[in-house]
This record gives C-alpha cells, sequence and structure tokens, in this order.
C-alpha cells in the first residue's frame, strides 16, 4: 500500500477514534443532563405542592385539596401529583393513573416508613417509566405522603434526536477528516514525487539538475537540500575527473610527441651508421655525437617526468629552517658560470639572511629552473636581476629578465606541461621547467607568479611562507 494511503489510513483511524470518544461522551453527558432535568423539576414541583397543599378533617374524613390555580402551574411540562394516606390510598391526584399503578409504586412506602424524602422510577402514567418524587406531609391526624412525578420519554426523545444528529455530524467530521487526511498526506509527499522525478531524469552525464526544494524547513526540505548539495559535490568531482582525464591524455600526447623526437633522431643517426656512416670516420663522429646529444636530452626529459610525478604523487619534503638568500647566492653562482659572458646576472645578498622555512634541495632546483630559464629566453647583452626580499609572512624572490617578453594571451599557459612561448627555441629544453617550479613552490604551501610586457622582459616570483605550509 502506497504511503499516502497509509497515512490517511492512520490518520483516519486515530480521528474517527477521537471523534468517537468524544462522541460517546458528549452522549452521555446530554442524556444525563436531561434526565437530571427532569428530576430537579419533580423535586421542584413537589415540595411547592406540598406547601400550597390544603387538609381538611381527620381519620377516615380526612380531605386533601390543591389550589386549583396552582395546579395548573404546578402541572405544566407533564408533571402528575398525587397524596396518598398512609394505606396506600389515593386522596387527590392531578392525573388518571394507569390501571395497575399503584401496585407497582414502592417510593411511597419508602418515605412512609422512614419519614424521609425518596426518590425512584416507577410505573404509573402511560408513558412510564417515571421518575417519582414521594415526601412526607405531617398532619394533626394520619400522615400523608405527597408524590410527585413526570415521564421520561419526553427526555429520553430529545435524547434520541441529540444521538441521531451527533451520529451525522460525526459521520461529516469523518469523512471530512479523511479527505483532509488524504489531501494533507498528498500535499505532503508532493515534493517527494517531484524530488523522484527530478532524479530520474538525471544521469551521469547531466549532474547539473539539482532537486527542487518546496521548503526548506522541514524534513523533506532538508532531505533534498543535502541531496542537492551532494549533487554539487559529486558535478564537481565528475567535472573534475573529466578536466583530469583530458589533462592527462593531453600530458601522455605531449610526452609521447616529445620523447618520439630524440628517439627519432637516435634512430636515424643508428641505421646511417650501420648502413655506411662507419666507412667514414667524420660522418661517424658526428653520428655519434648527434646520439649522444639526443640521449642526454632523452635522459633530461625523463628525470624532469620522473620529478613532476614525484611531485604530483606527494613526495615529502625535508623541511627545515634556512636561510633562502643563501640558497639563491649558490643557485646565482652556478647560472653565472653556466651563462659566461652572454647576458649579465645582477644579484645583490640582502644582509642578515632572510629566514624561512622549506625544503633548500627543492627550492635550489626550482631557482636553478627560473634561472636558467631567464638565461635561455634572454638574448646576448641582457640582463637578468635576482632579488630576494621579505613581505609581512612571506619570502619572495623575483628573477626579472630584459627579454623579448610574453603576450597577455600566453602568459597563462607558461607553466602548463611542455608548453614553450617563444617556439624557435623549442630543442633548448623540454617545456617542464615552469611546471616543475610551479609544483615545488604548491608543496610548500606556496606559488609562482609570473608578469610579462612584450618587448621589455618578463618577472617570475617564487612566494614562500616563512613559516611552511605544508607537512614534512
Amino acid at each position: 500500500m502506497p504511503i499516502r494511503w497509509r497515512l490517511t489510513l492512520f490518520n483516519a483511524l486515530a480521528i474517527g477514534s477521537i471523534l468517537a470518544v468524544l462522541g460517546l461522551a458528549l452522549f452521555f453527558v446530554f442524556r444525563q443532563q436531561q434526565l437530571r432535568s427532569v428530576e430537579s423539576t419533580v423535586e421542584t414541583r413537589a415540595r411547592t405542592a406540598a406547601e400550597t397543599l390544603e387538609i381538611s378533617g381527620s381519620g377516615p374524613n380526612t380531605r386533601v385539596t390543591l389550589d386549583t390555580e396552582e395546579v395548573e402551574q404546578l402541572t405544566l411540562d407533564g408533571v402528575f401529583i398525587l397524596v396518598r394516606d398512609t394505606n396506600g390510598d389515593i386522596l387527590t391526584q392531578t392525573v388518571n393513573l394507569s390501571s395497575g399503578g399503584e401496585d407497582r409504586d414502592s417510593v411511597w412506602r419508602e418515605a412512609a416508613a422512614s419519614g424521609q424524602p425518596a426518590s425512584g422510577t416507577a410505573e404509573l402514567s402511560s408513558e412510564a417509566p417515571d421518575y417519582v418524587y414521594a415526601l412526607p406531609v405531617a398532619t394533626d391526624g394520619q400522615p400523608l405522603v405527597l408524590e410527585a412525578g413526570r415521564s421520561y420519554a419526553a427526555a429520553e426523545e430529545v435524547t434520541e434526536g441529540f444521538a441521531a444528529i451527533l451520529v451525522s455530524a460525526l459521520g461529516v467530521a469523518l469523512l471530512v477528516a479523511i479527505a483532509g487526511a488524504y489531501l494533507l498526506a498528498r500535499t505532503a509527499l508532493r515534493p517527494v514525487d517531484a524530488v523522484v522525478s527530478a532524479a530520474r531524469e538525471m544521469t551521469e552525464g547531466d549532474l547539473s539538475r539539482r532537486l527542487p526544494v518546496v521548503n526548506r524547513r522541514d524534513e523533506i526540505g532538508r532531505l533534498a537540500t543535502t541531496m542537492n548539495g551532494l549533487l554539487a559535490r559529486l558535478e564537481a568531482a565528475f567535472t573534475r575527473r573529466e578536466e583530469v582525464l583530458a589533462y592527462q591524455r593531453r600530458f601522455a600526447a605531449d610526452a609521447s610527441h616529445e620523447l618520439r623526437t630524440p628517439v627519432t633522431a637516435i634512430r636515424g643517426h643508428s641505421r646511417m651508421l650501420k648502413k655506411w656512416g662507419l666507412e667514414d670516420p667524420g660522418t661517424a663522429r658526428r653520428g655519434i655525437d648527434a646520439i649522444e646529444a639526443e640521449s642526454e636530452r632523452l635522459e633530461q626529459l625523463v628525470e624532469s617526468l620522473l620529478v613532476l610525478t614525484r611531485g604530483d604523487d606527494g613526495a615529502p619534503l625535508d623541511i627545515g629552517l634556512h636561510d633562502l638568500a643563501e640558497v639563491v647566492a649558490e643557485a646565482v653562482a652556478t647560472a653565472k658560470a653556466t651563462a659566461g659572458e652572454r647576458v649579465r646576472i645582477e644579484h645583490t645578498r640582502p644582509p642578515g639572511g632572510v629566514m624561512a622555512v622549506f625544503d633548500p634541495d627543492r627550492i635550489r632546483e626550482a631557482v636553478g629552473i627560473l634561472l636558467d630559464n631567464a638565461v635561455k629566453y634572454t638574448p646576448d647583452g641582457g640582463r637578468i636581476e635576482v632579488r630576494v626580499v621579505e613581505r609581512d609572512d612571506e619570502v619572495l624572490l623575483k628573477v626579472s629578465d630584459t627579454g623579448l617578453g610574453i603576450t597577455e594571451e600566453e602568459l597563462p599557459l607558461v607553466f602548463e606541461r611542455f608548453y614553450r612561448a617563444d617556439s624557435s627555441r623549442a630543442a633548448e629544453g623540454t617545456g617542464l621547467g615552469l611546471s616543475i617550479a610551479r609544483q615545488i613552490s604548491e608543496s610548500h604551501g606556496g606559488r609562482l607568479e609570473a608578469n610579462s610586457v612584450v618587448g621589455e622582459g618578463s618577472t617570475f616570483t617564487l612566494i614562500l611562507p616563512k613559516h611552511g605550509g605544508s607537512e614534512p
């Protein structure tokens, strides 16, 4: 059975039970009130009649009469009054009792025997059962008993009419409650149907859809909100996965292309030597030199790929407190020896040192890459400036050159693997240096920034936190 119908049935049973209990309680209270009204009226009329009773004579000649005007008032609403002597003989009465009614009335005997008022049910009138109230009356002669009574028939008839109305009202209320419970269940579960429909329309290729949220404060709204958060994270994860897969495919294609070039050159020179190059010593020497150069280039490319792989896998760092100015000075000395007189490298070591938390070997590698890149892309006679400065909780290494610069469109791409801004000098490197330098900076919780103006030169800034940004 659907939840909607189960909720409706449960609500209908609960409301029906409550209505039944309330209906029975109301019925019995109303019935008791009607019966009590009859009894209260009879008792009041009996006392009034006793006060207006006229008695004359004594013994067998005792005469009892009721005031005519009083009788009319006392016998309204079907009340009857009669007076008996101690033998049970009726001395006066306002109505003719049913046949044999006297024999079925024991209330007067109780009152006569105890001398106290008595009440009970008897069958005196034609509409019996009757409520009878007996009141002893003191006289100079023999004692008398005054009885007042009234049939329960009218009260029972009113009660039955009330019961019929009550049952009809409760039946209508139950039907309305069932309809309301069904509508309430349908309204409450409508968001669930919407969530189910939206979920069915979702596929792995379309995670941008979101579940409808009608009311964020109720349980279904909170569930839909939670599911939407989960879908957002799944969408981000799938998007990231696609980006990673695309990046891996592009990286594999670029790596294959870069590896193919030296392998092709080595194979070509090997075939040449095998076929005829060994017969000519000069040709053989040139072929061997070319094979050696391409092998070194291939080795350099493989080493760079291994460095990137270790960085991607989160290789541990040997973190400690070191002087960045000293590490930079060592890298600058090596770069000057490599550049020779072709470019001028200017560097002034700051006094006192610049202390920070980092892995000196990895940072030395990153600084070497920046210097090597600056030397490589700075024309002869150019100038390279190296500075180490402190800024708040960071230390900065700035490497500026007077090269051709990088266009605004190419600047965001210089850190991509295998990308070279100057295609004319593509053979001079692997295109992985800046990617490795950026990876090293990020592994330390820092970053690598680039600024360039075409025709004036470029500035690469390595920024590291003083107190370290990653666990060793």
